[in-house]
C-alpha cells in the first residue's frame, strides 16, 4: 500500500519555477509515485487532496506556508523524498559572473542596488500589495507579475503611484519593456519610435516582435494589467501611460492594446487619446463602433496594429501547405489574447466558435464541447498548481497528444511564444510530441511570436517547428486564417460526433 507524507514549512516562499525543478526532481527517485510541492491555498489544497497527496496533518496550512508532499511505494522511500526535497529547496543555482546580488527582503535589495528604480514584484498575490507599496514609498517605479490581488489594493496603489509621479504596471502584469529592458515574459527587440500602452502581456508582445521583424523599434512598451480599462479601476495607469508617452520625445506613434473596456472607461480613454498630439493606433480586440479621435485609427487584430504602426504590410510567406484536413478546429494556446484574436479571426471567416478566452458575444467552453474550440492554457483554471504553459507547456503537449488522436478534429492551431522567461524550446517540445504521434492527417498550423535575439531564436523555432510538418504563418493572425481555410466537417464527421466516436 502507498505511503503519503507531507511536510508543512511555515512561512516559506519559492517561486513557481524552483518548486516545479524540484517537485520533478523528487518525483524521479526510486520508490515515488507522485510528488508536488505547492503553497498552502484552500484551492492548492484542494488539488493535492484530489491527487492523493494530502495528509490529514497538513490540511491546516496557509497561504503563506509551503506544503512538501509524496506518495511513495513505502515510507521509507517517502521520508527519503522529503528529505531529497529539503535538499533542493535550499540549493541555489549558482551564480553568474556579474550577476546581482541576492537578498531576502526589500530593504536588502534597495540597499544592494540604490541606483535601482523599478521594482518587479513577484509573490504570491495576499503579500504583493504590501511590497508594491514599500517600493512606491521609496520612490520607485512597480511592474507587479503577482495576480490574485484584490482590485481595491490596485486602485489604491495606483492613486499612490500617481501622486508621486510613478508608474504602477499591474498587477497580473506579465510583460514590459521600460528604458530598452525587457521585464518578465518579454521580446528582445530594438530601441525604436512606437510607444506601446498594453493590458495583455501576449498581445505586448506580439505586437512588438512583428514591429521587430519589419525593421522597427520600441521606444517604451507599458504594461497595465488586464483590469486597468475596467470600470472599477478607470484605467488609471492607462491614462498615465498616455501622458508619459506624448511627453517622451522618443515616441512618435502610440498603440494601445486590450480587449473591449468599458464604455464609461472607453469614453476616457478615446478623449485622451482625441488631445494627444501623436497618432495613435486603438487595438481593442472584440470592440465594435467606438467613435475615434481624427489622430487614432482602429486595427481589429494585432497584425493589423503592427502594420498601422509600421506604417507598411508585415507578412511572412508560409511554408508550402499540406492539403487542409476536414474536421474541427482545436486551438490550444498559451496566450490569452492570441486565443482571443484567433477567435475573432475565426468568427469573422463565419465559424461558429467556443473559447474559455471570450470576447463579447461569445459561449464559453472547456474544452470538451463539440465544434469549433480555442483554449487559452493559462487561465486559472489550467494553471492552478502548476507554472504557466509559457514557462513548462507539459500540458499543453498533453493536450495537443489528444488532439492528433482525436478523428473528429481536422485542425490544431497553436501560439509558440519565446522570449525572456519562456521555455527554453517550445517548438522543440511541439515537434517531437509530433513525430510521437500515432495518427496523421492532421493540419497543425502555428505562429511564433518572438524575435532573433530572443534566446530561443526565432528562426530556429520555426524551423524546428516546419521540419515536424507543421504550417508555419508569420503572425497568430494568419495561423487563424490559415485555420478557418480549412474545410467544415463532413456529414460523416458530424454524425461520429453526435455518437460520441
Amino acid at each position: 500500500m502507498s505511503a503519503v507524507l507531507n511536510l508543512v514549512r511555515r512561512g516559506y516562499y519559492a517561486d513557481s519555477v524552483a518548486l516545479m525543478r524540484v517537485s520533478r526532481g523528487v518525483a524521479g527517485l526510486a520508490g515515488v509515485e507522485a510528488a508536488s510541492l505547492m503553497i498552502g491555498s484552500p484551492s492548492n489544497l484542494a488539488l493535492l487532496r484530489e491527487s492523493q497527496l494530502l495528509a490529514a496533518d497538513s490540511a491546516s496550512a496557509k497561504p503563506d506556508d509551503l506544503v512538501i508532499a509524496v506518495r511513495a511505494k513505502s515510507a521509507a522511500a517517502a521520508r527519503a523524498a522529503l528529505v531529497e526535497a529539503g535538499r533542493l529547496l535550499e540549493a541555489r543555482p549558482a551564480r553568474a559572473e556579474g550577476g546581482f546580488p541576492r537578498s531576502r527582503g526589500f530593504a536588502a535589495a534597495a540597499a544592494a542596488l540604490p541606483e535601482a528604480n523599478l521594482a518587479l514584484i513577484s509573490v504570491p498575490g495576499a503579500f504583493a500589495t504590501a511590497e508594491a507599496r514599500r517600493a512606491l514609498e521609496s520612490g520607485l517605479h512597480v511592474m507587479m507579475f503577482s495576480d490574485n490581488v484584490p482590485v481595491a489594493d490596485e486602485v489604491a496603489l495606483k492613486r499612490l503611484a500617481l501622486a508621486k509621479g510613478l508608474l504602477m504596471m499591474g498587477p497580473d502584469c506579465g510583460t514590459s519593456i521600460i528604458g530598452g529592458a525587457p521585464l518578465a515574459f518579454a521580446n528582445a527587440v530594438p530601441r525604436g519610435d512606437v510607444g506601446i500602452i498594453s493590458a495583455s502581456g501576449t498581445g505586448l508582445q506580439e505586437v512588438s516582435s512583428l514591429l521587430a521583424r519589419a525593421g522597427r523599434g520600441v521606444s517604451q512598451a507599458i504594461g497595465v494589467g488586464g483590469r486597468d480599462l475596467k470600470d472599477a479601476v478607470g484605467g488609471l495607469m492607462s491614462l498615465a501611460a498616455l501622458d508619459a508617452l506624448d511627453a517622451d520625445p522618443a515616441t512618435r506613434h502610440i498603440v494601445i492594446i486590450s480587449k473591449p473596456p468599458s464604455a464609461k472607461v472607453a469614453t476616457k480613454l478615446l478623449a485622451r487619446v482625441g488631445r494627444s498630439r501623436k497618432p495613435v493606433t486603438v487595438c481593442l480586440l472584440g470592440a465594435r463602433g467606438a467613435k475615434l479621435p481624427r489622430n487614432a485609427g482602429f486595427a481589429s487584430t494585432l497584425l493589423a496594429a503592427a502594420e498601422r504602426a509600421a506604417g507598411k504590410r508585415i507578412r511572412a510567406v508560409r511554408n508550402t501547405p499540406v492539403a487542409a484536413r476536414k474536421g474541427w478546429i482545436r486551438g490550444l494556446f498559451c496566450g490569452g489574447t492570441l486565443c482571443a484574436e484567433a477567435q475573432l479571426v475565426l468568427q469573422e471567416a463565419g465559424l461558429e466558435v467556443v473559447s474559455n478566452a471570450p470576447v463579447p458575444g461569445a459561449r464559453e467552453s472547456g474544452g470538451k464541447a463539440p465544434g469549433h474550440v480555442l483554449l487559452d492554457l493559462g487561465d486559472d483554471k489550467y494553471t492552478q498548481g502548476r507554472p504557466h504553459p509559457m514557462i513548462d507547456p507539459e500540458l499543453r503537449n498533453q493536450m495537443l497528444a489528444e488532439a492528433l488522436a482525436d478523428p473528429r478534429i481536422g485542425v490544431v492551431l497553436l501560439d509558440v511564444v519565446i522570449g525572456y522567461g519562456a521555455h527554453a524550446d517550445p517548438a522543440g517540445l511541439v515537434a517531437a510530441e509530433m513525430r510521437r504521434a500515432r495518427r496523421s492527417g492532421v493540419l497543425v498550423v502555428a505562429s511564433v511570436t518572438g524575435t532573433e535575439d530572443d534566446p530561443q531564436v526565432y528562426r530556429r523555432q520555426v524551423a524546428s517547428l516546419r521540419e515536424a510538418g507543421l504550417l508555419v504563418a508569420g503572425s497568430n493572425a494568419e495561423a487563424a486564417e490559415a485555420a478557418a481555410a480549412s474545410p467544415a466537417p463532413t456529414s460523416a464527421t458530424r454524425s461520429a460526433r453526435r455518437a460520441g466516436r
